[in-house]
Formats: C-alpha cells, sequence, structure tokens
C-alpha cells in the first residue's frame, strides 16, 4: 500500500515539474500565414466556458432522469 502512495505521488510530482518547467515562448512566434480572429468577450468567454457546460450538464441530467423514472413506472 505504502509502495503505491510512494509510486503516485512521485508520478505527481513529476508530472507537476514537468509541466512548470514547459516553456510557453514558442506561444509568443506567429507562424506564416497565421491569421488570428478577434478575441472573445467576457459575456462570450463567461457563455462558452461556464454557462454551457452547466446547461449540457442539466440538459443530460434530465434526460437520464426521465428515462429512469419512465422505466420504474413501468
Amino acid at each position: 500500500m505504502k509502495k503505491n502512495a510512494l509510486r503516485a505521488g512521485s508520478v505527481t510530482a513529476a508530472t507537476t515539474l514537468m509541466l512548470l518547467m514547459s516553456s510557453n515562448a514558442f506561444a509568443l512566434v506567429r507562424d506564416a500565414g497565421d491569421d488570428p480572429g478577434p478575441g472573445l468577450s467576457v459575456a462570450e468567454t463567461l457563455g462558452l466556458y461556464v454557462a454551457l457546460p452547466i446547461v449540457s450538464f442539466l440538459v443530460i441530467a434530465g434526460l437520464v432522469m426521465v428515462t429512469d423514472r419512465s422505466r420504474k413506472h413501468s
């Protein structure tokens, strides 16, 4: 048990260290033909990365609950 915990801790520490040491310098260099579009507004960002996942989760959870209820009553 202790051996598995030590192995998991070392893998996590190594992964974290590698992520912290990785350089983001290549993100600053534009490629030939690179044509970025306009940025997102705050409302668009919140809608895309916050509201849309929450709504998707609620729709899927609702569909699962509806189909589960229909099986229990039959």
